[in-house]
């Protein structure tokens, strides 16, 4: 019977081991527990001399080595929990740490294919407007003066805005101007400077052309009006002195002189070629010829640059 409990002790030993399978405490550990095992039963007292029969001795043997055993299998099992956790920390850590660098390099190359196709898009973009801007510069557009009538000319004594007594100038006119867009993909805004009529330095009338829109391919003639009133003369102009009741005998010599400017928005803002013409006309006031038509287009009266 005590050969019966012996081996299910070791049967029981090696299921145990089976499933904690954990370094086992060392020799000194292991004689140590023995000592307590066999100091605290009352067989095992060395101060007692108690002889008993060899079965009843190998069953207390038995029993020893089974508490023995199983005393260190509990030290065993607290060794082991500690480290099998410390095992599944640092491998989750370890599992953490590759997933932020798998983030952190997906990231870096998210923000880079970004930023490649933003400088890509820039420079593409950019060579496209240089190619529709330097498209459109042959497209200037075609302007020349058609000509001009003098409808009234009146020359009067009167006071200046001082209180100066001097003769006073009154004109009227009209210009007629050709503009054509020969661009085909583009329209323009067309503006233009005042225009001014100078006898030399002294300026005796002036005139504003409205604005317009003019569309690709088309053409239009624009009327501009320039008039004096009331212009001081403070005899500056001496063929004028005589010519107040004659004015029809009157050949006064002029010049006119605008700027028109054109501009062209076909990406928006971000390409708008401008145009800008200077031009300048010579021509004579004839007092014999008011309300007549004078051509400047067969002429060389008008520089344009």
């Amino acid at each position: 019977m005590g050969v019966t409990i012996h081996a299910k002790s070791d049967s029981e030993l090696t299921s145990i081991d089976a499933l904690y399978y954990v370094q086992s405490p060392s020799h000194s550990q292991q004689h140590d527990v023995e000592k307590m095992s066999y100091g605290s039963s009352p067989f095992g007292s060395p101060t007692h001399h108690y002889h008993c029969s060899p079965i009843h001795h190998s069953r207390e043997s038995s029993t020893s080595r089974f508490s023995a055993s199983l005393k260190n299998n509990q030290l065993a099992v607290w060794k082991r929990i500690p480290r099998t956790r410390n095992y599944d920390d640092n491998e989750t850590r370890a599992d953490d740490d590759e997933e932020e660098d798998v983030d952190y390099d997906n990231g870096k190359s998210v923000r880079f294919y970004v930023l490649c196709f933003l400088f890509s898009f820039i420079v593409l973009f950019t060579i496209f407007s240089l190619i529709l801007w330097a498209a459109s510069l042959p497209f200037k557009p075609k302007i020349f003066v058609k000509g001009m009538v003098f409808e009234n000319l009146n020359v009067q004594a009167g006071i200046d805005w001082t209180g100066v007594q001097t003769d006073m100038l009154t004109l009227n006119s009209t210009v007629r101007i050709y503009y054509r867009n020969p661009a085909s993909f583009f329209g323009v805004h067309v503006t233009a400077t005042p225009f001014e009529l100078h006898y030399y330095k002294l300026k005796l009338a002036s005139g504003q052309m409205k604005k317009f829109y003019e569309a690709r391919k088309s053409k239009r003639i624009v009327v501009a009006v320039v008039e004096g009133h009331q212009i001081p003369l403070y005899g500056a102009i001496s063929v004028l002195l005589d010519a107040k009741n004659r004015i029809q005998s009157v050949s006064l010599p002029l010049n006119l002189t605008f700027l028109i400017r054109s501009k062209a928005y076909i990406l928006g803002r971000l390409v708008n070629p401008n145009f800008s013409i200077h031009i300048s006309c010579q021509l004579t006031l004839k007092g014999n010829h008011l309300g007549k038509h004078i051509n400047f287009t067969n002429s060389h009266s008008c520089t344009y640059s």
